[in-house]
């Protein structure tokens, strides 16, 4: 898979300052989260087991061993090639997949320990706005139905009040409430995900995980989707996992940018930081396709090969096939996560040289 994998293309790119103190306590801690999938044997390999020629499943290591921290308030971008995990990882933050190893706490508290009621409000304080709005949405209930049955449910509202709560929450992401008798085929593609937006804000979370939310919309639909998004987090102090492969949107919207690449973090650091002086060369190779409006001719240069498999990642550094300043350390050896910065890490082994040994960083928009 190359860049394209990645989208580049830029509702200009201001880049957002950090609006969080870094001293702040994490509203959500990630330490060494892994998810992997096994592939369940088909028929002949069970007969093949069975006669003593057992083979290993096969195991794809979606993510592998995430450490982060986010903090209350906070929109922190998650980019990376498709198939790099960043999906999974929403999902895992999310509650919805449970992870295969590490452990996520929330507000201090682990996710895994907790009891019935304290897991239950977790599940409600944070919620998952999902890329397809049309296959997230029950076609045959009505929008009263789709935003109001979960608040009803766990008690938020009495049945009574439904009408009134879910015409307010439409009247929020900008929907005329009379549409609440309406079935989801009947919206655009825009309509629908503002929909999805509202059915997250009715149970009144503090995160919201947004997977590829834009993604399907055009570029004028996308804008008025991210300008919604900014007003929530005002008036709601929402805390965001922004889920891209656009780095347009992820530098619009976000303070910090999570830079992913086949499971792993290789770079997190404030917004101006990673579209300025990126570190990570792959960080470097996103930035250099990225569109500009400035009338130079430019040359634009892929970076080389497909993303590997996760089935069978590549030894040491995992970039390092595709990596134009590979050394002979990237092939046997995993750089870990290092500060380089103020909120800068980067997993990458040329910041272990002196500076005057670096190569020169790829020519970032």
């Amino acid at each position: 898979m190359t860049t394209s994998a990645v989208n580049t293309s830029v509702i200009d790119t201001p880049v957002a300052a950090s609006a969080t103190p870094p001293s702040a306590t994490p509203i959500l801690s990630l330490r060494g989260i892994r998810k992997q999938f096994a592939q369940s044997p088909d028929l002949a390999a069970r007969i093949a087991g069975m006669l003593g020629a057992a083979t290993p499943p096969s195991v794809v290591k979606a993510v592998d061993g995430i450490d982060l921290d986010i903090l209350p308030g906070e929109v922190i971008g998650v980019v990376g090639e498709s198939g790099c995990g960043k999906s999974t990882l929403g999902r895992m933050i999310a509650g919805i997949n449970p992870p295969s190893a590490g452990d996520i706490h929330y507000n201090g508290k682990s996710v895994g320990g907790m009891d019935n009621k304290t897991r239950r409000s977790f599940e409600l304080d944070v919620q998952m706005i999902f890329q397809n709005p049309m296959a997230s949405l029950n076609p045959r209930m009505r929008v009263e139905d789709i935003i109001g049955e979960a608040p009803v449910v766990h008690g938020l509202i009495k049945r009574g009040e439904q009408k009134e709560y879910v015409a307010g929450l439409l009247r929020q992401v900008g929907l005329d409430p009379a549409y609440a008798q309406r079935y989801p085929h009947q919206f655009s593609g825009g309509q629908r995900q503002r929909i999805g937006i509202a059915r997250a804000l009715a149970l009144k979370p503090k995160v919201i995980v947004c997977d590829e939310a834009v993604a399907a919309l055009d570029v004028s639909i996308q804008a008025q989707v991210l300008n919604l998004f900014t007003e929530l987090r005002k008036t709601y102090d929402l805390t965001y996992v922004f889920i891209s492969h656009n780095l347009g949107v992820v530098g619009h919207i976000s303070d910090r940018v999570v830079i992913m690449y086949l499971g792993r973090i290789v770079e997190v650091a404030d917004t101006d930081t990673v579209f300025n002086r990126p570190n990570h060369p792959y960080t470097q190779a996103l930035l250099s396709e990225l569109p500009s409006l400035d009338a130079t001719r430019r040359e634009y240069q892929p970076i080389k090969g497909e993303l590997p498999s996760p089935l069978a990642p590549p030894p040491g550094c995992t970039f390092h096939p595709r990596c134009p300043h590979a050394m002979p350390k990237c092939k046997t050896e995993s750089p870990a996560l290092k500060g380089i910065g103020i909120r800068h890490v980067s997993a990458c082994h040329l910041n272990d040289l002196p500076p005057e040994q670096r190569p020169a960083p790829l020519n970032a928009h």
